[in-house]
């Protein structure tokens, strides 16, 4: 009886106030509520005060309040925006470095897993760039960078991954177009292994299944591919699996000699 009672007294103080002619009552109350942490209250009354307040310092502070209370309901897209807004307009303010940060933060957050569009995740590598440029003394810098190796990370899978479809799908070709400028935008990568594998099993599958005025070349590009692996994987648990081909590559391309001798001399 007594919650119920408190309750629909809340409700009552709140009606009371959103239908307050008063906008500093507004203002006052709609901080309360933002500190603690009863934000679907706190908003309705930011949005009714923006425009009440719009160039005034009162409403700088207010329009920080409301990019913050849309990121704290998990508002993402819209705190970003409002957050690169805030930026943006109000550049020489002393909050404009964290809504800088918060702005590629929101879109950080809102980035999926690797397996799906990384729009969110480019869009956050090109906003926490922009905050290190402009902030390079913020004490954030090792925040953004440390963001930013996980979202290049996010990117190479993704990367990646598509390349690999295409071997998948025995799209060959494509296949080993796909690898190898992955390998040229992502030389150092964790997967450089096992992209020069797929090139090499992409060349022998495209040899075999290769028209016949293709084939020899397709089995010397096999080749080189090979040797391309063990220069550089020498050690590798593939390294077997890459033999095999190798010796295939090998034996198929004498035979092809041996059928058409003429070969030889491209």
């Amino acid at each position: 009886m007594v919650l119920s009672f408190l309750s629909q007294w809340g409700c009552s103080e709140y009606n009371r106030i959103m239908k307050s002619p008063n906008p500093e009552l507004k203002y006052k109350k709609a901080i309360e509520y933002y500190e603690d942490e009863e934000y679907l209250k706190s908003l309705p009354l930011f949005v009714e005060l923006l425009p009440l307040y719009k160039g005034t310092e009162k409403g700088q502070k207010i329009y920080y309040y409301f990019a913050y209370n849309n990121y704290k309901l998990g508002n993402l897209i819209t705190a970003a925006y409002h957050f690169r807004k805030y930026a943006s307009t109000f550049s020489m303010s002393d909050q404009a470095q964290d809504a800088m940060f918060m702005s590629a933060y929101c879109n950080y957050l809102d980035s999926p897993n690797s397996s799906l569009d990384q729009t969110p995740s480019l869009l956050a590598l090109e906003e926490f760039q922009l905050f290190v440029n402009t902030y390079p003394e913020s004490n954030l810098v090792d925040s953004a960078n440390t963001i930013v190796d996980r979202l290049n990370q996010k990117i190479e899978n993704k990367s990646f991954e598509n390349s690999r479809q295409y071997f998948t799908i025995r799209k060959f070709k494509s296949a080993i177009v796909a690898m190898e400028n992955f390998l040229v935008d992502y030389p150092a990568s964790r997967y450089k292994e096992e992209a020069k594998i797929i090139v090499l099993k992409s060349y022998y599958e495209l040899a075999t299944n290769s028209i016949f005025e293709k084939k020899k070349e397709r089995y010397d590009k096999g080749i080189e591919a090979y040797y391309d692996f063990i220069d550089n994987f020498a050690g590798s648990v593939k390294i077997n699996e890459a033999e095999v081909i190798y010796a295939k590559l090998v034996k198929e391309r004498e035979e092809f000699l041996s059928e058409n001798p003429d070969q030889n001399e491209l």
